[in-house]
């Protein structure tokens, strides 16, 4: 599930999950008091201070990143023409052969992927110059060929109903993207490192989920791309430590306590997360343990020394969260396994 920054708030301790909602988010800017002023000022200078790494990175990301072509990974033998003005054949659901949480947890990925315009038009109001609008329109390039890809392979193999999927794409980019307000160009970078990371284990494990060795090929191209993702954005954030490690420790702060992924305003989403959370593609201990502690070891978070009292106060803060969230973690995991013995009993007595 890829895409630039969702929705940063400052949620409730306990808070694990947002309801998902279908309406495009409108808000208006509150007015802004010169602390706010001060705030944005210094942001910005950040930003501007930011531009040689951005440079450094994107050349290395040049050097590293590897070409590859999507039509390489699609089964297009597979391939036949629906009903419709080539007067194909209706898909029928039997053939849909991948487990359905691997057919969920693909059109969620494919549908965040979807509404890669608005994410781009989101992230480039940050810049369209220099190093930083190049790594952008690069970015977006990358993104979208991973929906290319998602896209050919569930309709050539007929893994999905078609007419269904459209409809959804529809309904999702139709209630658009909007950047938060007070989402700064640092939040911006900050909530990429989380959450590319999080995409490259989700498409591992959809990957893996789909039992296809053809999908779980596939997958693991795009997760190699979403994890050099990845790396250019976390190399951002550790230089933003380096520069001003109060501001940047509190936008760590409101990045992983109001975390969510880019594609939750698509229609029952949260239903779909449970799925791929119940099947263990993507859940709370695997966000804790493999996305959010990994990056915030990195990047010393709670190592580094010279924070002023805005900086202690936030990493106090992410620390209580993290305790919350670990806790909430085990929680979930010995809640699930009782739902799948559940699950393992009733179908043993239904086969019997």
């Amino acid at each position: 599930m890829t895409g630039p920054p969702g929705p940063v708030t400052r949620p409730h301790p306990d808070h694990t999950a947002k309801s998902p909602t279908t309406q495009r988010r409108e808000s208006a800017m509150p007015p802004i008091d010169r602390s706010d002023r001060d705030a944005a000022r210094a942001e910005h200078s950040l930003l501007a201070e930011l531009q040689p790494v951005v440079e450094e990175n994107l050349h290395r990301h040049h050097e590293v990143a590897k070409e590859w072509f999507p039509h390489e990974y699609i089964p297009w033998s597979q391939g036949r023409d629906f009903e419709g003005p080539l007067d194909g054949a209706a898909w029928e659901p039997a053939e849909a052969t991948l487990p359905e949480v691997a057919r969920t947890s693909l059109v969620v990925n494919l549908l965040t992927e979807d509404n890669l315009p608005g994410y781009h038009f989101a992230v480039a109001e940050f810049g369209r110059d220099g190093a930083w609008g190049n790594w952008v329109n690069r970015w977006t390039a990358e993104e979208a060929r991973h929906g290319t890809a998602l896209r050919d392979y569930l309709l050539v193999t007929r893994a999905v109903d078609p007419r269904a999927l459209e409809r959804a794409r529809m309904a999702h980019m139709e209630g658009g993207y909007d950047r938060p307000d007070g989402f700064s160009a640092v939040h911006a970078i900050a909530y990429a490192a989380f959450q590319e990371l999080a995409t490259r284990i989700s498409h591992r494990n959809t990957g893996l989920a789909s039992t296809d060795p053809v999908c779980d090929a596939l997958l693991a191209r795009i997760a190699a791309d979403e994890n050099l993702h990845m790396v250019f954005y976390r190399n951002l954030v550790e230089a933003a430590f380096e520069l001003a490690p109060d501001t940047a420790m509190e936008v760590v702060r409101d990045v992983v306590t109001g975390f969510e992924m880019p594609g939750s305003t698509i229609k029952d989403f949260g239903r779909k997360s449970a799925e791929i959370a119940l099947a263990g593609i993507y859940d709370l201990r695997l966000h804790h343990d493999s996305v959010v502690m990994p990056i915030l070891r990195k990047l010393r978070v709670f190592e580094r020394e010279g924070l002023g009292p805005a900086g202690e106060a936030a990493r106090e803060e992410l620390a209580g969260f993290l305790s919350k969230l670990d806790s909430q973690a085990t929680s979930f995991t010995d809640r699930r396994e009782g739902i799948r013995a559940s699950r393992a009993k009733r179908a043993a007595a239904m086969a019997s």
